[in-house]
């Protein structure tokens, strides 16, 4: 079994986050897999953007507001 270091974006309403994972290979597996505490480290991180908590996300993410981009015309 290994494990790497993974980068995630995790996209929900108008923020990003990006966040450190490490994914695990296995083998006979489907993997990679994640471990069951970086599981709950993006359901912790998808909640508290949903709730719009910046704060709480801020302590294990890099943060970025979406802002739409109109065309002129």
């Amino acid at each position: 079994m290994s494990t790497r270091k993974h980068t995630k974006l995790l996209h929900e309403g108008d923020y990003v986050a990006e966040i450190e994972v490490e994914l695990i290979d296995a083998e006979g597996g489907w993997g990679p897999y994640l471990s069951l505490e970086d599981v709950h480290k993006l359901d912790r991180l998808r909640v508290a953007l949903r709730q719009g908590d910046i704060a709480s996300a801020l302590k294990c993410a890099l943060v970025y507001r979406l802002t739409p981009i109109t065309t002129a015309g």
